[in-house]
């Protein structure tokens, strides 16, 4: 699978302002297997990319595409296929059901797409730092609890190109690096690609590509 951007502008953008950019306005190309690391400083548009390339929101002009498909015309049951299949997530706002508990949360994807056996919520959760939080409401975990419980509930299903959109904020230097390493292991397992945003350069996540938004 590839994904592809032709000359992708949010629309809430004037053109002339994009100018120095590496993606947008631009005609790009991500691999499947390859780990890209996108640079995006606050009002760069940084989560409008990651929700366009997963077919959130269509406010842009030019083509984006999967493989030769252009997303455009993708109906519902067709792009829920593919977030099932193909593409995983880890939102910046997490967007975790706050009354189900820790384990509920990370099942739902399981359950959805299976690709990892139940156990395996134990063992990502214990490698993470939250095996003794499976029990616990949601809303009543810590910022961090519930960005690894993000992080790992996007682990649960098959997919091709994973999407990180700031997915360590809210962690210390030891749990971005133990969740980077979870999070590189399974792309490694299933050839996938990375496409990691954030707003800074990370020396722990080793990007094949480096763009800057």
């Amino acid at each position: 699978m590839q994904i592809n951007l032709k000359e992708i502008v949010p629309s809430y953008f004037e053109r002339n302002s994009v100018t120095n950019s590496e993606i947008w306005g631009k005609t790009i190309s991500f691999d499947e297997g390859s780990h890209i690391h996108i640079v995006a400083p606050s009002g760069s548009g940084k989560t409008s990319l990651i929700h366009f390339i997963y077919g959130l929101r269509k406010d842009y002009s030019g083509t984006l595409s999967y493989d030769d498909k252009n997303i455009a015309n993708f109906s519902l049951d067709l792009f829920s296929s593919f977030r099932q299949t193909s593409i995983s997530i880890v939102f910046q706002d997490m967007r975790l059901f706050a009354d189900q508990n820790v384990r509920q949360n990370i099942e739902i994807k399981r359950q959805l797409a299976p690709y990892h056996p139940p156990e395996k919520i134990e063992e990502m959760a214990n490698r993470l730092g939250i095996g003794n939080k499976l029990a616990r409401i949601t809303n009543s975990c810590s910022y961090g609890e519930k960005q690894r419980i993000a992080i790992i509930r996007s682990l649960m299903q098959p997919f091709k190109f994973l999407l990180l959109d700031e997915p360590f904020s809210n962690l210390d230097d030891n749990n971005r690096a133990k969740a980077m390493e979870l999070i590189a292991e399974e792309c490694a397992a299933r050839k996938a690609s990375m496409i990691f945003v954030d707003l800074k350069e990370l020396d722990f996540f080793a990007g094949q590509r480096i763009l800057r938004l």
